[in-house]
């Protein structure tokens, strides 16, 4: 049986029409950058997680990017940063001459581990930027505790965790700014890249707004030097299609995780663990093995895709070696890179496939 990572023509076949119609609607107007189609996304996106306000940028890379400009970081500054994680989170925060300093993870949730965060503080941390990894929400009350008892800036990467909450509230509302990916492999993903950003502060939302037009308002008149963050319309007008529908998926996945953990329950692999007060989305389901690429390599042979997320810590990435940190420096993270890895968990999959990717990693032993 073949089981993709991933089949976005199973989810595009469900809503085709919807697709077309916001396509065409774009098509009619002409009106291809920003415009009432991405103030539309925005305001929808802000109601969706219960922020204030929504600013559309081109990425979720670019969203990062632009939410540590309106922060203010600047050379010389610390950013803290879990080191288990895609390399957006630390790569925006060196492109802007600023230090990315490495937290470790939990060793079962794989979200930055708090109780390491202080002794990461110095005179010089900017802001603390912590990951919603794989969909489930880092503990953020703990972590607005401690922010706030310093004075430091928190930036949600909540690029895999639009539709979570945490204790009841949304991911995407619980820092003082967010950041939100629609790389068409998110849970919502558009045709392309695409990002958002999500604030309750109008100064800082403000401050986005003119950064993603070159720090342009009105047109022409630069208040400051930004970048290009714009988003296309035809992004925001498909995203529109897709996020009432973003609920119904979201189940579906946690549904399909329920399944897995019926399934694989006692056997030779180890399960996600999520918090009792988080509501995940699993935009990846990963299990956790010590003869992880051997497993890999056998759901390969039995046509089933798989992900290793993510095999190289951000800390002993080669672009990063001046920074200090060796082998050994954040070991959990470390174990994590070699033992993880993310089975297809997208709410089109049957109970077939499922049962049949539970059966070829029991038999794996």
């Amino acid at each position: 049986m073949k089981v993709p990572l991933l089949d976005l023509k199973a989810q595009f076949l469900s809503i085709e029409r919807e697709i077309r119609a916001a396509m065409e609607r774009v098509l009619d107007s002409q009106h291809f950058i920003m415009g009432p189609e991405v103030t539309g996304l925005e305001s929808e996106v802000a109601a969706f997680v219960g922020a204030a306000h929504g600013i559309g940028a081109s990425s979720g890379t670019d969203a990062i990017l632009c939410a540590l400009m309106a922060i203010g970081v600047k050379p010389g500054d610390e950013v803290i940063v879990p080191t288990f994680t895609f390399f957006s989170t630390a790569g925006c925060v060196s492109r802007l001459g600023a230090k990315p300093v490495f937290a470790d993870i939990e060793p079962d949730t794989y979200n930055m581990d708090v109780s390491k965060l202080a002794k990461l503080i110095t005179p010089k941390t900017k802001a603390i930027m912590p990951v919603h990894l794989f969909g489930a929400c880092a503990d953020m009350d703990a972590i607005m505790e401690l922010a706030a008892s310093r004075k430091i800036v928190v930036i949600e990467d909540a690029a895999q965790a639009l539709s979570s909450k945490y204790k009841g509230r949304s991911a995407g509302s619980l820092g003082h700014i967010a950041c939100f990916s629609f790389f068409p492999s998110k849970n919502l993903g558009g045709f392309g890249d695409g990002g958002m950003i999500t604030t309750n502060d109008a100064e800082l939302a403000e401050k986005c707004r003119l950064i993603r037009t070159h720090g342009s308002k009105p047109k022409y008149y630069h208040k400051m030097v930004g970048a290009n963050f714009r988003l296309d319309a035809l992004q925001a007008a498909v995203l529109r299609a897709k996020l009432p529908h973003l609920p119904a998926w979201s189940e579906g996945r946690r549904r399909n995780a329920t399944k897995y953990d019926k399934l694989l329950a006692g056997g030779p692999v180890k399960l996600p663990v999520i918090r009792g007060f988080n509501e995940t989305i699993y935009n990846q389901y990963c299990i956790r093995s010590t003869k992880r690429d051997a497993l890999q390599q056998h759901l390969k042979d039995k046509g089933i895709g798989t992900e290793i997320y993510y095999p190289v810590p951000l800390h002993v990435q080669e672009c990063f070696a001046d920074l200090g940190y060796k082998p050994g420096s954040l070991p959990v993270s470390e174990e994590a890179a070699r033992e993880v890895l993310a089975l297809p968990i997208y709410p089109e999959l049957t109970d077939e496939q499922i049962g049949y990717v539970a059966e070829c990693i029991r038999a794996f032993g």
